[in-house]
Order: structure tokens, then sequence, then C-alpha cells
């Protein structure tokens, strides 16, 4: 086992995140998610609202991205970091399953990390944009 799998640093945390949700592993998404999660989806969005346990976050969120989305990923691209909080600049794309319309939008994650978990997530994302897609 690498020495990156099992860092608890919080930007590796968060990195091993978005890589087991890129490759549609939930059981090592769940890894990194404290058992008192509270994952914050932006008042707008689709899945607005607040997700708790990992469980709830996989079931709540990442698996109803892909019943309403084609390829939906969360491209990490600029970490910013300051002790337990971790700030990553990302962009989202996918096609929308309903419209055939396909996203590509900016987003930034909020994150606080304590002992090798997440235990709390934010995103901020223009929900217009992810709306748009999901009109006909």
């Amino acid at each position: 086992m690498t020495e990156f799998a099992t860092s608890t640093a919080p930007a590796d945390v968060v990195r091993r995140q978005y890589l087991a949700s890129a490759a549609g592993d939930l059981e090592a998404l769940r890894a990194t998610l404290a058992p008192d999660v509270e994952w914050t989806e932006m008042a707008g969005f689709p899945l607005a609202g607040t997700y708790r346990t990992p469980d709830g976050v996989t079931a709540g969120v990442m698996e109803k991205l892909g019943q309403d989305w084609d390829g939906w990923t969360a491209h990490d691209d600029t970490y910013v970091v300051d002790g337990e909080n971790v700030v990553v600049l990302a962009r989202y794309t996918a096609t929308n399953k309903a419209t055939g319309k396909p996203i590509d939008v900016r987003v930034a994650h909020h994150f606080v990390v304590r002992a090798g978990r997440i235990v709390r997530f934010e995103q901020f994302v223009d929900t217009a944009l992810v709306r748009d897609a999901m009109t006909l």
C-alpha cells in the first residue's frame, strides 16, 4: 500500500475522495468520510440539502447523480490548504440523460478534514448552468 493510500493529510484525503468518485468506487469514497460527516449541496442545485453519514452521502448524492447524468465527473485541479480546511477549484462535466444537454461548469468545494476523514463538505456552483442542462 502506498503512502498516499493511507495518508491522513487533508489534501490527500480529499484527493482520494475525487479519485474514488471518478472511478465510481463508492466504498472507497465512503472510507474518506467520517461517520458524522455533513455534506451540503448548494441551494438551487438539483440535490440541494445537507446529507449525513457516509451511506447518506453516497445514496443521496453520488447514486442520484449517476441516475440523472451520464459521465458525471468532478475534475479537481487546484487545491488550497489551510490546516484542516481544503478548498478545491474544479469543474463538473456530464450529460443530462433526460435532455441530452452537456454541462461543463466551474465549481468550488470546501472540505474540513479531521483525523484523516472528511467531516464537512460544502459546494459552490453556478446552479443556473446545471438547471439549464436539465431543461428542454
